[in-house]
């Protein structure tokens, strides 16, 4: 009988999930490849030039960052290079097809899933913990769908009908991660204001309120608000996402969105401070408990039913 490593023991988990997770996949192959080429005792541009592979195309393999999964031939190539156990190799090869197995993101049109976009979602579908910041909309994964209308049409209101339904369509999808049985846990800071601003109606406002505090009541969802009379909050001018993989060899990834763009940090040191200025946000806010009462309260005083 073959002796299991606790890093197959670890992975071979992933070859059972009922969704495939390309996005998370793509990153354990090239993770555990890059551990192969260390045990092998091999640079990453030593390893590149053995194979005839531009030193950025073994970069985006180990990265995990390209929009496909690396080639069938490409990762053999490299666990005979490495002389990887075939048994690890053959459990790292199951992962290699799973991560081709489209994940239900994948299935709409591009022009809803700009590259950027569509990786911030597998990188939520995988991530074990969710830590977000939103100093301007209530965050993607807690929004209703009136509310997330009002968004997108607010972002394009140029947009036809058919488009906006689908866009709203596509982001309610995204929200039933919190709804999984092995959901992320979220834990989300919002400034004040985010309560307060008007998107859509009253009425879509009080609804949006209703499910916030919904939500909140979740074991896996810690909701904190940043109160408005914080005058010297730690609150930085653009939303972040922070999120954390679990135990996988995987960098905690930091997202930063732009008004058609993003940017994606995987660096320990700055993510680090993302880590930190979010810890702080969470000093300056009000307690879960407070939360829930300012929601009662503002849901009732500023957006009345009836």
């Amino acid at each position: 009988m073959v002796a299991e490593s606790p890093r197959v023991a670890r992975l071979e988990s992933y070859l059972d999930r009922p969704e495939p997770a390309p996005t998370l996949l793509k990153m354990l192959v090239g993770v555990q490849l890059a551990g192969f080429r260390e045990d092998a005792g091999l640079a990453q541009d030593q390893a590149a030039r053995s194979l005839g592979f531009s030193g950025a195309k073994l970069s985006r393999i180990e990265s995990g960052k390209g929009r496909r999964p690396p080639s069938e031939t490409d990762v053999r190539a490299l666990l005979q290079l490495y002389g990887t156990d075939p048994y690890e190799g053959s459990v790292l090869l199951k992962l290699l097809h799973r991560a081709n197995e489209p994940g239900w993101w994948q299935r709409y049109d591009k022009r809803l899933m700009p590259e950027w976009f569509e990786r911030l979602v597998g990188l939520q579908e995988a991530a074990a913990a969710i830590r977000t910041f939103e100093i301007q909309y209530v965050p993607g994964l807690l929004q209703t769908a009136a509310y997330t209308r009002a968004v997108v049409e607010r972002g394009l209101p140029n947009a036809p009908a058919a488009e906006v339904h689908r866009r709203v369509e596509l982001r309610m999808r995204r929200a039933q991660l919190l709804d999984r049985a092995d959901a992320p846990q979220l834990w989300a800071i919002v400034d004040e204001s985010v309560l307060l601003r008007v998107l859509g109606s009253k009425a879509a406002m009080r609804e949006q309120l209703a499910h916030l505090i919904d939500r909140a009541q979740r074991p896996n969802v810690v909701l904190q608000v940043v109160p408005l009379d914080v005058t010297n909050a730690s609150a930085p001018a653009i939303p972040i996402t922070y999120l954390r993989f679990g135990g996988l060899d995987l960098p905690d990834v930091v997202y930063l969105e732009h008004i058609r763009s993003a940017h994606f940090l995987e660096d320990r040191d700055e993510t680090e401070e993302y880590r930190l200025t979010l810890d702080r946000l969470a000093d300056e806010a009000l307690e879960p408990r407070q939360t829930l009462d300012l929601l009662h309260s503002t849901m009732e005083q500023r957006y009345p039913a009836g």
